[in-house]
This record gives structure tokens, sequence and C-alpha cells, in this order.
């Protein structure tokens, strides 16, 4: 294989990797009824389908998204 089409393919099994966490995790939250729900203005994520188009379409955004609403996110300002 090519050095330089294994990156690409490596990034791709990757963010789909995550994705398929994120929306099995989701899946469980809601199961239990704790869902991870997010509203940004007229927004609103809280299925484990939405989680996972956003996740497929969006990565950078929705997986730190998905964190913060499962108070997860290592990042975040946590209130004192």
């Amino acid at each position: 294989m090519n050095p330089s089409a294994a990156l690409p393919i490596t990034a791709f099994l990757v963010v789909v990797t995550v994705d398929l966490w994120v929306y099995r995790d989701a899946r469980n939250r809601q199961r239990r009824g704790n869902p991870a729900t997010v509203a940004v203005g007229s927004l609103r994520v809280e299925t484990p389908e939405a989680w996972f188009l956003g996740c497929l379409l969006l990565v950078v955004v929705f997986v730190p998204l998905y964190l913060t609403a499962t108070g997860r996110n290592p990042f975040a300002r946590r209130s004192s």
C-alpha cells in the first residue's frame, strides 16, 4: 500500500470508530434513562442517531460537544 494512501484511510477508520463509540454510548445512556442532550439555538441533538450523524459530518465539533454533554470532556471548565 502506498504510504500516502494509508493516512487518509487510517483517519477515516479512526473517525468511524469514534462515531460508532458515540452512537453505542448514546444508545446505552438513552436506555438507562439518562440521554445526552444538547440544544444550541434551534438545533437540538438528543437521539443516538443524531449524535452519530453529527459526529460523522462534523467530528471535530460533535465529539467534544458529546463529551461535554456527558460530563467527560477533560478540557471543559468545571464550576467550583
